[in-house]
């Protein structure tokens, strides 16, 4: 396959330049690390440990939603492994170095051209693979298996959407989930669809999502007063946060937020952030260093401040669920006990949606009703705080989902290739 697909991709990168290169520019990520991209990777001697090796674990994550879901089963694997954790965008990566400390190593995700995976596998040494939540690529897959590294999905997710689209090529995609050694499925539904897509049966579990453990259940935030200081937030009033937004909504949230309330907008992509402002007439931004808004709207135009954004919020809505996509997580909003409101749009979501919604913890309204919620909401503290009981009592009974994946990556250990490098 290697050279083969090589060509293929490269073929394709050329024939579509044009068009990825204009949008990149225009999203200003012309200038990531394409270095790395294409496989440099610093090498990473291995270690010893009471005369023997110290067995490692690659742990791979896109984003910055799959960092933030893998952050205690780093910790947990890291406490009798070495672990390095790959990340393929610039915020995720910065993300990821923000979070893991050594001895747990941060590298770049390659992309899925055969000497730019060798390079890396070459340089990591993983005698197991990990997977948050799926992408499967076939030239790293093959070579993982060449060279007897099991491959785990954890916190496997493989939606309706992305289902249906899988398996009208099944026969092109199925030797890539024929090599998977292990699943660690959200859902009973996830599970079913990875076994369709060629796992084998007994190498699928259902484990739960690790994104119940990775809510901390807290009233405040370290640095949500630092943010409303310099934001110019008044404390006294109100305040409607909406978090992980896509461009379609910030017209929406804006309209539908009460008059007299504060608003604070978190768009989920830096590239959408010069939008949202222009959405935003009057707002602070973040990014620029402005205190205090005479429209009560700021924008929180940095990664990695969402949480202590939600610390300060009476009423949330979670974003990329009014739109054209498929939702956003709810579980860390509702974890600091706030109201927390969905639109219609949250399938990716599905599972702690519909577990939320059934305890009464979090609302789903379409657009339309959206300013009736949340001046409902903002009126009856009685009624937010019942939420917030709710929402907290549904997370600690789901959680546990961290430890029983990485009991399934600890397991696979036992598949790798003995006595082998890797290298």
């Amino acid at each position: 396959m290697g050279r083969g697909l090589d060509l293929i991709y490269g073929g394709a990168a050329l024939v579509t330049s044009p068009l990825w290169l204009t949008t990149m520019a225009a999203r200003g990520k012309l200038r990531t690390d394409w270095a790395a991209r294409l496989g440099r990777c610093e090498p990473w001697p291995r270690q010893q440990r009471d005369g023997r090796r110290t067995p490692r674990v690659l742990v791979h994550a896109v984003s910055v939603g799959e960092v933030n879901a893998i952050r205690d089963l780093v910790a947990d694997l890291a406490r009798d492994h070495e672990v390095v954790v790959s990340v393929t965008t610039d915020t995720g990566i910065a993300r990821a170095r923000s979070v893991f400390a050594p001895p747990v190593r941060v590298v770049r995700y390659p992309f899925d051209f055969s000497g730019a995976v060798a390079s890396v596998l070459d340089a990591v040494q993983p005698d197991v693979v990990a997977l948050a939540e799926l992408e499967l690529w076939p030239n790293f897959t093959q070579a993982c298996e060449r060279r007897g590294i099991p491959i785990c999905i954890v916190n496997g997710r493989l939606s309706e959407r992305s289902f249906r689209r899988s398996v009208k090529v099944r026969p092109l995609l199925a030797p890539m989930f024929r090599r998977v050694a292990a699943v660690g499925a959200q859902t009973d539904a996830y599970a079913e669809r990875f076994r369709a897509m060629g796992v084998e049966h007994d190498r699928v579990r259902v484990v739960g999502t690790m994104k119940w453990d990775t809510a901390r259940i807290a009233d405040t935030v370290d640095g949500a007063d630092a943010l409303a200081a310099a934001l110019g937030i008044d404390r006294s009033r109100p305040l409607v946060v909406a978090g992980s937004t896509e461009p379609c909504e910030h017209a929406l949230l804006r309209d539908a937020v009460p008059a007299g309330v504060q608003f604070l907008c978190a768009p989920r992509k830096p590239e959408w952030f010069d939008d949202a402002a222009r959405d935003l007439p009057g707002c602070a931004r973040r990014s620029t260093g402005t205190c205090g808004s005479a429209t009560g709207r700021f924008l929180l135009d940095t990664i990695g401040e969402l949480r202590m954004a939600y610390a300060l919020a009476d009423v949330v809505v979670v974003g990329r669920s009014f739109g054209e996509l498929h939702g956003s997580d709810m579980i860390e909003p509702v974890a600091l006990g706030k109201a927390t409101v969905i639109g219609p749009r949250w399938g990716d979501f599905a599972e702690p949606a519909e577990a939320l919604m059934a305890a009464g913890a979090l609302v789903q309204v379409d657009a339309g009703m959206l300013s009736g919620m949340l001046s409902g909401l903002l009126n009856d503290p009685a009624y937010r705080a019942r939420m917030a009981d709710a929402g907290r009592a549904v997370i600690r009974a789901r959680q546990g989902a961290t430890a029983r994946n990485a009991e399934l990556v600890r397991a696979a250990f036992a598949a790798a290739t003995p006595g082998e490098s890797h290298a």
